[in-house]
This record gives structure tokens, C-alpha cells and sequence, in this order.
């Protein structure tokens, strides 16, 4: 701490020890005030304006070192003053002596608590900068809160001075008057608890909806300046249109229809999106029959001498197909409409904040969500146009088995891929521009996972960044590659991109409406997933800020629900306890931080690890390999976050989400009888090395005694 803060700590300590030392409390009571009253005002009337400075000054020094005594000073300002100049007085009084404690907490705290839980304050900061003088405004007018509290609180944020000094003025104002009025009554009254008569309750009941009131008329002007130019229409063919039949525009669709309201579904494309078609489950599919293959191939492992496996690479992918084929009809445009969902198998275009055009035909709809979802992202490396390469969705149309294929990225996608395609056979390069693949995962974990996958013949490259590609007479792609020692070039007879996704933002109306999209591609939403126009909302892959199927459903119930119902309450929507898993062998899952993130945003935690090889039911398996991590609140069985490698981690993990959703720490877990034996006990016997690492030594050493004299051993008690 520097010195002009040390200064400044022991300059208040020492103004608030000498308060509470020469009991100056007493002087500021209703007894004390009531008693002096006569001998006040008349020093009032003989030097009226050395009484107002020095009332004035004690005024902000007891606000300003959030004393006690400000409640009865309020009262003796309209005792001495009168109504009028008692409430000038107090009025910029206090919002002095607030700014001024403001100012001091700012000095003393902010940067600290920044420092240390800004990711945490995030959120908060983002609030504030937004609507923070509303949020200011309705604590200053219901004094539910201390006011050094709020003024303490908003000294850390992102609040500025001016801000606080002008809101915090008029916010008190209300307050003000209604305590200086009963000042001037100050000879009626008994105690300060005879403030709270039914007058004076109904009185602050109604400032309370003040605030209230005062934010919905701001979002009136708001969105009075959004709609300006379009017409609104007086009545309504939909309550609802829902742009996209993937995930999440499925279930906002069935979500809509459930509650009654008239919902139509626009796809253009195949009912179900990337999910059903392209992504999880053909990925999934074909991961699992990968896998199955490399069982057989590794039959000794599980005490079987020897094993065939005749495949066909086409017979699997014709698989992937059944699997894709026997799914279909939960996603089918006829399930849907049995459930009272208008499917419109057609493109959608927003031409109005209120109207959809399908077909040629205008739906006026109260609400829309665009749920458009992703394509997959291709880099622009030099020559791509004119080579024949694949990508997350068209990989599945292949029938003939790549001989040797490059995959282009180490995210989850392309590192379950390489380690799917080499199971087979393939000769796999995979190309990762940074230090390590997967690298949203902590580095053990992903470490692991390279050398599983080395250990597999996946050849990971990782410092290596493709540059250009061109394709000869013969179909071979030849891949220019920038690495750390310079370029190379590497031949293949198939190319896998697998860089990300992009939203689908184009093409359906909202560059007429000017939505805003934020600097990754996805539509800007607040946190209630309203895009500029309050009753447009966008989720799913569109959306982000995660681009998975449980993320979408998790979008599509806070979307639907504050459209439909967002008059009476809306919901704004949480990621707190959002997991995700990398199907790989073994499985990579988490939820919450993990230490990479952690110790980014300077956030202290704990680490205990429980290895799966001394898991009973994992050795059994022949998979015990990988670990349970999971990071707490130091001293403290709070959960912040989980990481968990091995088989079934994406089942395992789910416990971690129960618990971190409903605030259940790490002795829940251990007090949870799970079944042996079971890879679940993973999660139970992490739990214990925790217990283990904060036993109380010193009450079991006396329990040892205490045992020991029972038996009759000396050294006992």
C-alpha cells in the first residue's frame, strides 16, 4: 500500500477512535436534540450563517466517515432551518458527504478488487457502466441499504464521480424532504422509531416504485428512438416466428407451442441443423465405431489372446447415415406440427421489426428469434479456391478411406477427427498454430491428450500454420506450411479444415434493420438475448458465446420465455455452470474455471487431483487413465470449477454441474453414496482427498489420546 494511503487509513482511524473515545455519539441523539433544540435555534437566529457552515461541514464530515448520526442531524436541519433551507442544507450536505466517502473507498479498494476479481466483477462493471445511474437512483431513493454500503460498492465500480455526485443528489432528495418535514415537527416526537408511522411507511413505499417507473419509461424513449420510422401493426398473425430449425430454434418452437401461443418455424435447410446433420451425431457415430476397432485391434488388453476386424471405411460411413436417418424423426417437420408448431420448410426474411416474409407470404409476429446457427470457418489460405477439400460438414460424404489426411486445427473438432481417422488406419497430420492442441484446456490436460494421440500415429504438428495449398493432375493436395524453422510442404490426398464456425448472419434481413454484430460474427444481444430491437432475440451458435447444442436448448428456454412472458418477469440467462466435453479417447470434460483461467483472472483456488488409476471399476475397464480435478475456494469446499479426463468424463461431469448450479460444495459429494463400483465413485473419492487435505490434526490427536485412555495406554488424557 503506498504511503498516501497508509496516510490516509490512519487519518480516518484516528478522526473515528477519537469519535467513539470522547463519546461524541451523544451529541448526536434525539434526546440530546430534543433537549438543545431551544438553546440551537437560538444560536440560529444570532449567527445564521456560521450555524449553516459549521451544521453544514459536520454534516459531510459525519456522511463522509459514514458516523453514525446522520438520520437525526437530517431531522435537526428541519428543527433549526425549517422545511426550505433545511433541505438545501441536507440535500448537498449529504451528496458531499457521500462523494466524499465515494472518493476515499475509491482511493483505499478499487484498484484492489479489481485486480483480484475483476473477471468475477465483470458482469457488475458491465451493469454499471450500462444503466448504472438507474441501479444508483433506486438505492438512493429506498433506503433499504446503508448509504456508506452503497456508497462503498459503488466506489469499486466503474461509476464515474460526476455520475455518482448528480444521481446520488437527486436520488436523495425524495428521502430528504420527508426527514427534514419531520424535523420541523421534531417536538412531537418521541423516538426516531416514531419516524416509521403509516404516513411516513406509505410514503417511502411510494418512492419505491419511483425508480420503477423511471426505468420504464427510459426503456419507453429507448425503444421509442429504435422503432422510429416502422410501423407497428395493430393486431398480430403470430405471437411468435422462430428463424432456424436446429437446436435451439427447435425448442424455442416447442417451448412456444406448449404455452399456447401461435408459433411458426422457418428452416431452409434440413430440420435439425448442424447438430442432427453434420456435427454431434454423425461425429459421435462415427467416433464410436472408430473406437470400436481399436478394441478389437487391442484385444489383448482385455485378456482376449486374438480378434479380427474386417471393415469397410464406406460400411461406416453408410452407418453414420442410419444413425443420422434413425434420429431424423425427432426433429422431423411433422413431429413438430403435431405439437401445434407451424413449420414453414422455406426461407424467412425480416422485413420489419414486427414482419417475416416466407414464401412470398408477410406473417406479422409479435416477437422473432433468429436461431441461424454456424458454418464452418475456412481460413483463406493462398489456393483454396481451387483445391477440393472437406470441412466439419462435408467430411461425411466420403466413401473411400482417406490414405493420408491433413487435419487443419487442435480444437476439440478436429483433434476427435485425427484421433477417429487413425483409429482406421489413416495416416494423420494434424496442424495446430500454437504451443499445444485443445488449448481452452488446462495443459495437463491437453498434454495428455497429445500423447494418447501420439501413441496412436496422430503426427501432431504443432507451431505450424498453413499458409497455401494447390492440387495436382493426380487429386494430391500439396499443403504450404509456415513453422517455427521456416516453410515446408506436405502432401495429401485429403484436406479436413477445422478452424471453427461462423454465424450465419447474411441473407435474412438483419443488415435493413441494422443489428449490430460484435467482433467475433455474432449477433450483440444484452443478457436477456434481445438483439437492438427489444422484442428480437437471437440464440444458438448465431448468438454465442458458446457454440453448443446444450448451450442453444439452454438460450432457447431464457429467449422464449422472456418474449413470451418478459411483461412480468424476465430471466437474464447464466453460464456459470455451463460444461462441455471433447469426445476423444479418453474424454476431456469441465465445467467452470479451470487453472489456465483461474490464474489469468487472478482468482486464488485450490487444486485437488484423484488419479482414475486407483479408481476399482476404471481398472476393471481397462480405462483408468486420467484424472478428476477440481478447483475450490481455498480453505473452503466451494466448487469453481472441475476438469475431468477419462472415459465417460462427459457423464462424470455432470455431478459437478448439479453441484456448482445449486451451490453444493465438495462434502455434498463425499456425502452422496454412489454405487461400487462405478466410474461415478470418481467423483466421491476426489472429494475425499479434499477431506483429506483439511482433516483437523489437531482434534484427531486428541482423539487418538482420548481412545488410548479408553483402553487404558498411558499418554492418554
Amino acid at each position: 500500500m503506498s504511503y498516501l494511503k497508509l496516510s490516509l487509513v490512519a487519518a480516518v482511524a484516528a478522526v473515528v477512535g477519537l469519535f467513539f473515545a470522547f463519546d461524541a455519539q451523544h451529541y448526536l441523539t434525539l434526546d440530546y436534540l430534543q433537549a438543545q433544540r431551544e438553546a440551537f435555534q437560538a444560536l440560529s437566529a444570532e449567527q445564521p450563517v456560521l450555524t449553516l457552515g459549521a451544521f453544514f461541514l459536520l454534516y459531510v464530515a459525519v456522511t463522509g466517515l459514514s458516523l453514525p448520526g446522520a438520520a437525526v442531524m437530517t431531522l435537526a436541519a428541519g428543527a433549526l432551518f425549517g422545511l426550505v433551507t433545511g433541505t438545501i442544507l441536507v440535500s448537498f450536505a449529504s451528496t458531499a458527504g457521500a462523494t466524499l466517502a465515494f472518493l476515499v473507498a475509491r482511493l483505499l479498494f478499487r484498484e484492489t478488487v479489481q485486480q483480484r476479481f475483476g473477471q468475477s466483477l465483470k458482469r457488475i462493471n458491465e451493469g454499471v457502466e450500462k444503466d448504472g445511474a438507474f441501479y444508483l437512483f433506486g438505492l438512493r431513493l429506498v433506503p433499504v441499504f446503508p448509504f456508506f454500503v452503497i456508497n462503498l460498492v459503488m466506489a469499486l465500480t466503474p461509476m464515474r464521480t460526476w455520475t455518482f455526485f448528480w444521481v446520488s443528489q437527486l436520488g436523495m432528495l425524495p428521502g430528504t424532504i420527508v426527514y427534514v418535514n419531520a424535523g420541523t415537527q421534531l417536538g412531537q416526537l418521541e423516538s426516531v422509531s416514531g419516524l416509521l408511522s403509516p404516513t411516513l411507511i406509505a410514503s417511502f413505499v411510494l418512492l419505491g416504485i419511483f425508480p420503477l417507473l423511471a426505468r420504464k419509461a427510459l426503456q419507453a424513449i429507448q425503444a421509442g428512438k429504435v422503432y422510429r420510422g416502422w410501423d407497428r401493426p395493430r393486431r398480430f398473425d403470430r405471437d411468435l416466428v422462430v428463424i432456424g430449425g436446429g437446436s435451439a430454434g427447435l425448442v424455442s418452437a416447442v417451448i412456444g407451442s406448449t404455452v399456447r401461443a401461435k408459433v411458426t418455424l422457418a428452416e431452409k435447410g434440413r430440420m435439425g441443423g448442424d447438430c442432427l446433420n453434420t456435427g454431434c451425431v454423425p461425429s459421435k457415430t462415427f467416433i464410436r465405431s472408430t473406437r470400436l476397432v481399436h478394441q478389437i485391434h487391442h484385444a489383448e488388453r482385455y485378456g482376449v489372446r486374438s480378434a479380427e476386424c474386417d471393415f469397410q471405411f464406406s460400411d461406416i460411413m453408410d452407418r453414420v447415415q442410419r444413425v443420422i436417418r434413425q434420429i431424423e424423426p425427432h426433429d422431423s417437420p411433422e413431429r413438430f406440427r403435431s405439437m401445434g408448431v407451424d413449420v414453414r420448410q422455406s426461407a424467412a426474411r425480416i422485413v420489419s421489426p414486427w414482419k417475416v416474409e416466407i414464401d412470398g407470404e408477410t406473417l406479422t409476429t409479435r416477437h422473432i428469434i433468429v436461431a441461424t446457427g454456424a458454418r464452418p470457418r475456412v481460413p483463406p489460405l493462398s489456393g483454396i479456391e481451387t483445391v477440393d477439400y472437406h470441412t466439419t460438414d462435408s467430411i461425411w460424404s466420403l466413401r473411400e478411406q482417406p490414405k493420408h489426411l491433413i487435419v487443419i486445427g487442435g480444437g476439440p473438432i478436429g483433434t476427435e477427427l485425427s484421433q477417429a481417422f487413425a483409429r482406421l488406419g489413416t495416416r494423420v497430420t494434424q496442424l495446430e498454430p500454437s504451443e499445444r492442441i485443445m488449448r481452452r484446456e488446462d495443459e495437463d490436460a491437453s498434454r495428455h491428450i497429445m500423447e494418447r494421440l501420439a501413441t496412436e500415429g496422430v503426427d501432431i504438428r504443432t507451431h505450424s500454420r498453413a499458409v497455401g495449398v494447390r492440387q495436382d493432375a493426380h487429386g494430391i493436395k500439396h499443403l504450404r506450411v509456415a513453422t517455427a524453422d521456416g516453410e515446408e510442404t506436405i502432401p495429401c490426398d485429403q484436406l479436413l479444415i477445422a478452424v471453427g464456425r461462423k454465424p450465419n448472419t447474411e441473407g435474412f434481413g438483419l443488415e435493413a434493420l441494422g443489428i449490430p454484430t460484435t467482433a467475433t460474427g455474432t449477433i450483440e444481444v444484452n443478457e436477456y438475448l434481445q438483439t437492438r430491437y427489444p422484442n428480437i432475440y437471437a440464440i444458438g451458435d448465431v448468438a454465442g458465446p458458446y457454440q453448443f447444442t446444450h448451450a442453444a436448448s439452454h438460450q432457447a428456454w431464457h429467449a422464449t420465455v422472456n418474449a413470451l412472458f418478459g411483461a412480468f418477469r424476465r430471466f437474464p440467462v447464466s453460464y456459470k455452470a455451463l460444461p462441455w466435453t471433447t469426445f476423444t479417447d479418453p474424454e476431456v470434460a469441465r465445467v467452470g474455471l479451470n487453472q489456465q483461467e483461474a490464474e489469468a483472472q487472478g482468482i486464488p483456488y485450490e487444486l485437488t487431483t484423484y488419479d482414475l488409476a486407483g479408481l476399482d471399476r476404471a481398472v476393471a475397464e481397462g480405462a483408468d487413465e486420467g484424472f478428476v480435478q477440481v478447483l475450490t475456494v481455498p480453505g473452503k469446499d466451494r466448487i469453481l470449477g472441475c476438469t475431468i479426463v477419462g472415459e465417460h468424463a462427459g457423464e462424470l461431469i455432470s455431478e459437478y454441474v448439479t453441484a456448482m448450479r445449486h451451490g453444493l460444495g465438495l462434502n455434498k459429494i463425499l456425502a452422496t453414496i454412489h454405487v461400487y463400483p462405478t466410474m461415478a465413485e470418481a467423483n466421491k473419492f476426489a472429494a475425499a482427498e479434499w477431506k483429506k487435505a483439511h482433516a483437523p490434526e489437531t482434534v484427531l490427536r486428541w482423539l487418538g489420546r482420548y481412545h488410548a485412555w479408553r483402553r487404558g495406554e498411558r499418554g492418554g488424557v
